[in-house]
């Protein structure tokens, strides 16, 4: 999350989404709560003439959609055009609004979530990446305005290119790593395991299983005990066969 003025009434709202929004993504999948905080910053932002609140609520906003998206995919539905295109339009609108700003932290977030809408719902790595690379250029302004969240993700997804597109395991590998140790001096467990999955899948990639199976195993213990959802937690225990069988397979 960038950093809001302290004592606006947008950034104290935000603070809360913010809050709603990553239990809602981890935990419960109810994501009106955040939804609704977010909508109050952007209403207030607007009546106080609030520029950067009213971009960080926008960002807010299309991150609500995505995580609504997602849950849609991991129920092996496919989300619905009009919902896509919600979230595309948001991420777009938060763009524009964090440039007219000119603040670079969160002008890169919002180039990462719009790659997402092209990179995860559309499958069109192309133009995903378009965004992405200018998110990675932008990845330590993101940091140093305190979201060091957005900084994971950045690279976590850059990780997912090397890992899937760009077939370069050991690089998804070192781009993994990176996103799991930003999250670890965030110091939230709920972040931890799907960091350390995709660690593991990049780990099995470039012919290490062992790690991969320590690493799924400590995923694994962390979601059960940060009671995540069940599709978080079964995502590790596939990930943790497939590290098993390829171990079972190198012997």
């Amino acid at each position: 999350m960038t950093t809001q003025p302290e004592g606006t009434a947008a950034g104290e709202l935000c603070a809360a989404a913010n809050e709603a929004l990553t239990g809602a993504s981890f935990c419960t999948g109810e994501f009106a709560g955040a939804e609704r905080l977010f909508s109050d910053a952007a209403a207030a932002a607007a009546a106080d003439g609030d520029a950067m609140g009213l971009a960080r609520a926008t960002s807010g906003l299309a991150q609500v959609r995505h995580g609504r998206n997602v849950a849609t995919l991991v129920a092996g539905e496919v989300p619905a055009e009009a919902d896509v295109a919600a979230e595309e339009d948001l991420a777009g609108r938060a763009l524009g609004l964090w440039r007219e700003t000119g603040d670079a932290a969160g002008t890169g977030r919002a180039l990462f979530d719009l790659s997402l809408v092209f990179q995860v719902l559309r499958r069109d790595w192309d133009t995903g990446m378009r965004y992405l690379w200018q998110a990675v250029g932008l990845a330590e302004a993101v940091e140093e305005g305190g979201d060091l969240y957005g900084r994971a993700e950045i690279h976590r997804h850059l990780g997912f290119y090397y890992l899937l597109e760009d077939i370069r395991p050991r690089e998804a590998v070192r781009q993994f790593g990176h996103s799991l140790a930003v999250r670890e001096r965030i110091g939230d467990p709920r972040l931890l395991p799907s960091a350390l999955v995709a660690l593991s899948e990049a780990e099995i990639a470039a012919g290490r299983p062992g790690r991969a199976i320590d690493l799924v195993r400590r995923a694994l213990t962390v979601a059960r005990q940060a009671s995540l959802l069940p599709w978080r937690v079964q995502d590790a225990e596939e990930t943790l066969r497939k590290a098993e069988a390829a171990a079972q397979g190198g012997r």
